[in-house]
C-alpha cells in the first residue's frame, strides 16, 4: 500500500516538475528571440543598465527636460533637476526609493546620450582633418 502511495507522489511530482522545465524553455526562448530582434533593431545601441528598459523620451518626460538637440544639453538644468527630484524622494525623508532609482537612472541615460554624441562628434571631425598622431619629443 505505501509503495503505491510513494510512486503516484514520483509521478505527479515527475509531471509537474516536466511541465515547469517546458514552460521555463518556451519563456527562455521567447525572451532569446525578443533581445535578438531588439540588437537587430538598434545595432550601434549601447547596451548597459542605464539603458535598461528607458528610452530617452522617457527619461526628459521624468526630469521634465528638453531632450538633447545634436547631442548638446542643458547639463546645469539636468544636474539642477536631478538634486532636486533625488532628494525629495529620499525614503529617509519619506519619500520612494523606486522613484528616486527611476530619477537616477533618467539622469544615466541623458548623459549617456550626450555623451554618444559627443563621441561620434569627435570621430567624425578627426576623419574630416585626417589622422595625425601627437608626437611627443624630449627637448
Amino acid at each position: 500500500m505505501a509503495h503505491r502511495i510513494i510512486t503516484q507522489v514520483v509521478i505527479v511530482g515527475s509531471r509537474v516538475l516536466g511541465r515547469a522545465v517546458a514552460e521555463a524553455w518556451k519563456q527562455a526562448s521567447a525572451s532569446q528571440k525578443y533581445a535578438q530582434q531588439a540588437g537587430n533593431a538598434a545595432p550601434g545601441a549601447v547596451k548597459n543598465f542605464a539603458s535598461a528598459g528607458l528610452t530617452l523620451d522617457e527619461a526628459c518626460k521624468i526630469l521634465n527636460v528638453k531632450p538633447p538637440q545634436g547631442g548638446k544639453a542643458n547639463m546645469e538644468d539636468v544636474m539642477e533637476r536631478f538634486k532636486r527630484l533625488f532628494d525629495v524622494n529620499d525614503p529617509k525623508k519619506g519619500g520612494s526609493f523606486y522613484l528616486q532609482s527611476k530619477i537616477l537612472r533618467a539622469r544615466q541615460r541623458i548623459e549617456m546620450e550626450i555623451r554618444e554624441a559627443s563621441e561620434t562628434a569627435e570621430r567624425d571631425a578627426e576623419l574630416k582633418e585626417g589622422w595625425k598622431p601627437k608626437l611627443f619629443r624630449e627637448r
